[in-house]
């Protein structure tokens, strides 16, 4: 008999072995065979069923979207397509106060329709736009946060690799949850904007005074020692509007044939990962690129699947032991209704995106919150943009904060402190916090285009 006691040691054992270091994918594997075997008691039913949830998990056929969507965004992030939009988005927003900070969030906006993961975004941009805008005179911390910010657009903008988790764990249909973060991701890249172009009204300092031209600053390192090219040299302006109208058309045709229901999202992932291959060789990409990219793709994605293998083990198990009943029931009994309820599930993703990565945030909390948001009525497209917005502010909080991390390892300007870049962050915390709060009144801004 699985009572209250088996249930609160099976999550005690799992919080304590992800908050002791151990990789995610061990301690829910670990914590699912001990409630099986609490259970059932007996290690050989354990062992079949392990090998059965394995077995029918990764020979899923959806599990493919995700390798091939990050080969998409790794094809063209490598061919220096990320470059190429910065740089136009930089020529074309020319009559905007910070306009190096508003062309980086565009082209960040961009970006994430090919990447869908915000670590590549950030890590690509901290050495695209960073020297730039130092060049420029910006400050150091804006120019930081910035970048660090607006990477976040990455998890929220389809193909989302935490919209694909959330989808298979919840059974949502991946191409409607792409679909469901089109306008929020477009209302958080406004907000983000209109942020970034306040600021450089109330304080021209900010992004190096009024006068608009290159300073002199202190070196970056030995990958800036190139000196930038100036106005008059830029490339010119041909080259890369066919660049960037090759990247969008691609996104056009890989979203737009999962939307329009002429391919599954795993079938328009292998499409567009052959587009982003081809394209990247008409950039000149070379073989030995292709092959780091691949062997990168892999290294990433082998784990991801490890983890989601794990993460449909744990559900398993708490469906069984009637886990999520009981948290649902309890929730309910406390008479706080769905919106408070929903701002308990909120604090919980605040809490834990201090303390672990999101993905780990989604597989450890997603089978228990997704069937009591079901029973209080919320739409399930909308409280996941919610759920995946609310994590994503994890990725800005200190300690854990990977992008803060990424940005810093990844700049050309040593000792950087991370302190600063968290506090130039901030501004981008409140941005995403709004932008969930406009979603939790209005969930029409995520199941608008779902809908249509």
């Amino acid at each position: 008999m699985f009572g209250h006691s088996e249930m609160i040691l099976v999550i005690v054992v799992l919080l304590a072995l992800v908050f002791a270091g151990v990789h995610i994918a061990i301690a829910l594997g670990v914590t699912a065979a001990i409630g099986i075997y609490l259970m059932l008691g007996d290690i050989e039913i354990v062992r079949t069923f392990i090998a059965n949830t394995a077995y029918e998990a990764l020979r899923d056929y959806v599990f493919a979207v995700i390798p091939l969507f990050m080969l998409m965004g790794d094809f063209l992030a490598k061919c220096g397509a990320a470059t190429d939009l910065y740089t136009l988005a930089h020529r074309m927003s020319r009559w905007l106060p910070g306009r190096l900070a508003v062309a980086t969030i565009i082209a960040n906006a961009i970006f994430a329709f090919v990447t869908g993961v915000s670590i590549a975004a950030a890590a690509a941009f901290s050495r695209i736009a960073y020297p730039e805008m130092r060049r420029y005179g910006y400050s150091r911390q804006f120019a930081l946060g910035c970048i660090a910010g607006s990477a976040c657009l990455g998890m929220l903008i389809p193909p989302s690799v935490l919209m694909i988790v959330w989808g298979v764990l919840t059974e949502l249909s991946i191409g409607k949850l792409f679909l469901a973060g089109v306008l929020p991701g477009a209302l958080l890249a406004f907000g983000f904007c209109a942020y970034v172009v306040t600021a450089a009204i109330l304080n021209p300092a900010l992004v190096g005074g009024s006068a608009n031209r290159p300073v002199q600053t202190a070196p970056l390192g030995a990958a800036t020692t190139e000196p930038m090219p100036h106005e008059h040299d830029e490339p010119p302006i041909g080259p890369l509007l066919f660049s960037t109208a090759l990247v969008l058309a691609l996104i056009a045709g890989v979203l737009g044939s999962i939307w329009l229901g002429f391919c599954t999202p795993t079938e328009g992932a292998g499409v567009g990962a052959v587009g982003a291959l081809i394209l990247a060789l008409i950039k000149g990409i070379t073989w030995r690129e292709i092959w780091q990219v691949v062997l990168n793709v892999g290294r990433t994605s082998g784990p991801l699947l490890l983890l989601l293998f794990c993460a449909q083990l744990y559900s398993r198990v708490l469906s069984m032991t009637g886990f999520t009943e009981t948290a649902k029931t309890f929730l309910l009994d406390t008479g706080l209704g769905p919106t408070g309820i929903l701002v308990v599930m909120l604090l919980i993703w605040f809490v834990l995106g201090c303390l672990i990565d999101s993905i780990s945030i989604i597989l450890l909390t997603v089978p228990i919150f997704a069937p009591i948001a079901a029973t209080l009525g919320i739409d399930p497209l909308a409280f996941a943009i919610i759920g995946i917005l609310a994590i994503e502010t994890g990725l800005l909080t200190p300690p854990f904060g990977i992008l803060v991390f990424t940005v810093k390892a990844a700049v050309p300007e040593p000792n950087v402190p991370l302190a600063e870049i968290f506090r130039g962050a901030m501004p981008y915390w409140f941005i995403l916090f709004a932008v969930i709060a406009s979603i939790v009144v209005f969930p029409q801004i995520a199941t608008f285009l779902p809908k249509l």
